[in-house]
């Protein structure tokens, strides 16, 4: 499983190093024409924290990349399932440890995404299937309910879902 996450950060460095070299020539102007706002809300539910943080990254490049492009990105993240172990402020000195880089960078993306503007939530039934505190959960992120009605809620505001685990 390491040697596979290795091959996905090493392809997207590589991606991401021709997209810079030829930033004028790639972008998504087809997809984006005419659009002046894009609203998306990502389904976040992971299993494994190397993951969770490697793709909160990516999502950050996705606003950015919005932003580049002349649209306004309005996003909400809603985290489920195990993910949200991963966003507790309090977790056991063994795995901090071991976990240390990785429980670093998820708490800079919920900030930098705090910052932006991203609603983030995070699902009741998962943090207490998981047995996290929801004191732990940061103040920058919104305990809901339920995930999946927030989901069929925003889905039905008009957000575009984006699936992620």
């Amino acid at each position: 499983m390491k040697s596979i996450h290795k091959l996905v950060v090493a392809l997207f460095i590589t991606i991401s190093s021709l997209t810079i070299g030829n930033a004028q020539e790639i972008n998504d102007s087809v997809s984006l024409n005419g659009i002046k706002t894009a609203k998306s809300v990502f389904l976040i539910d992971f299993t494994d924290i190397k993951t969770t943080a490697f793709y909160l990254k990516i999502i950050e490049g996705t606003y950015d990349g919005f932003v580049k492009q002349g649209v306004e990105p309005k996003m909400v993240l809603v985290f489920i399932g195990k993910t949200v172990k991963f966003l507790s402020t309090k977790q056991d000195e063994e795995y901090e440890m071991e976990y240390e880089d990785e429980l670093i960078s998820i708490q800079n993306s919920i900030k930098k995404f705090s910052e932006l503007g991203v609603r983030m939530e995070v699902c009741a039934v998962a943090t207490k299937v998981f047995k996290v505190d929801n004191n732990t959960i940061p103040k920058h992120m919104n305990i809901i309910a339920d995930g999946f009605i927030s989901l069929i809620g925003w889905q039905t505001q008009g957000y575009k879902l984006v699936p992620i685990f």
